[in-house]
């Protein structure tokens, strides 16, 4: 990181702005910024002073050759349409720019995210300001999660061989802090996903009725409606307990005084432009609330919850689980009765498909 100027001192005008504004000195290097474009970074202001401005170009050169052409008589400042732009740490985001000289020969840059791949699915992509909130966020959350690992292991041991629910229930803790965990390391370092692997979905869905009865208590109502003879399922296991463990969740906040889990076998099931010999039909059926009408047409867009203490991305998390499984997800509402389902391709044997 450059080293030199000191951050300017924060400007009122500035700073009570939304839209992420930096602002360089004569020489180009970054000497402020106001607090959303350090929150859409997902880094602290001090850090940025002394980078380069220019150094903020994504490798195509538009950053840089925009501060070169516009003088400092200029005024009217130029804009860059869908600018790559990315910060030391490699991470990329596109933008709108609009590049301005300042009074005393520095560059005002300011910044207007956008998507980087429109016309797509909006469900499966989150804004640049929401993933830099996001890494910020699980900056914050590694070293509690830490501390409950530690304090679940310490228990743990405390525990006698003869307090068996107490054993169980700490072990579940340590499942999810592990869980959560890789989610963590998963947002501040975006991996390539697991090689799927052969698994059992009911003991995916036993994990997520145990995280419900914790959760809700006696409150809910559990049923299981399960297929024994439902062939394995290739996938993610971690994953899919996240998807089936927001939607069983959304059911118990929605008032639901009972949430049954159904599995069963469909044959000849289309699934986008793809027809599978056989699917995986899982239905998440609950007697709450149901979804509220305005939101039917937004219900798995990111930030969209029905709910005001909600996120809103844990349907549009669900659905991105269930695509990458090759599967889909969708849902039929109405109060006192909606059903979730969530539509998997299973594989079938050689010797079966004959049969």
């Amino acid at each position: 990181m450059p080293s030199g100027p000191a951050i300017d001192p924060v400007r009122p005008d500035l700073e009570g702005l939304t839209t992420p504004v930096a602002w360089s000195d004569e020489e180009g290097a970054i000497v402020g910024c106001n607090a959303a474009f350090s929150r859409w970074l997902g880094v602290s202001a001090r850090r940025l002073v002394g980078w380069p401005l220019a150094g903020l170009d994504g490798g195509d050169s538009h950053l840089a050759d925009a501060m070169n052409r516009l003088d400092a008589a200029a005024d009217a400042p130029l804009r860059l349409r869908r600018s790559r732009l990315r910060y030391a740490d490699g991470d990329e985001c596109f933008a709108d720019v609009w590049l301005s000289r300042r009074e005393d020969g520095g560059w005002l840059l300011e910044a207007h995210p956008v998507d980087e791949f429109p016309g797509e699915d909006p469900a499966l992509l989150l804004p640049s300001a929401l993933s830099a909130s996001l890494k910020g966020l699980a900056h914050e959350l590694r070293n509690p999660l830490a501390g409950l690992k530690g304090a679940a292991q310490l228990l743990a041991r405390r525990l006698g061989a003869d307090n068996g629910d107490s054993r169980e229930l700490v072990a579940m803790v340590g499942s999810e802090v592990e869980r959560l965990t890789a989610l963590v390391d998963r947002l501040l370092t975006p991996a390539p996903p697991r090689p799927h692997a052969p698994l059992n979905i009911h003991a995916v869905l036993e994990r997520v009725l145990r995280l419900a009865e914790s959760d809700a208590g006696w409150a809910v109502r559990l049923v299981r409606d399960y297929d024994p003879s439902l062939p394995e399922l290739s996938g993610d296991p971690d994953r899919l307990v996240q998807a089936v463990w927001n939607l069983v969740r959304n059911a118990i906040e929605a008032g639901a005084a009972n949430v049954t889990l159904r599995t069963r076998a469909e044959h000849a099931v289309r699934i986008g432009d793809v027809v599978h010999p056989i699917a995986l039909r899982l239905e998440i059926v609950d007697d709450g609330r149901g979804v509220p009408e305005e939101l039917t047409e937004r219900l798995f867009l990111p930030l969209v919850s029905g709910r005001a203490e909600g996120s809103g991305l844990g349907l549009a998390l669900a659905q991105q689980v269930a695509r990458e499984h090759r599967g889909s997800l969708a849902y039929r509402s109405r109060p006192g009765h909606t059903v979730f389902t969530l539509l998997l391709p299973l594989q079938i044997e050689e010797g079966e498909a004959h049969e």
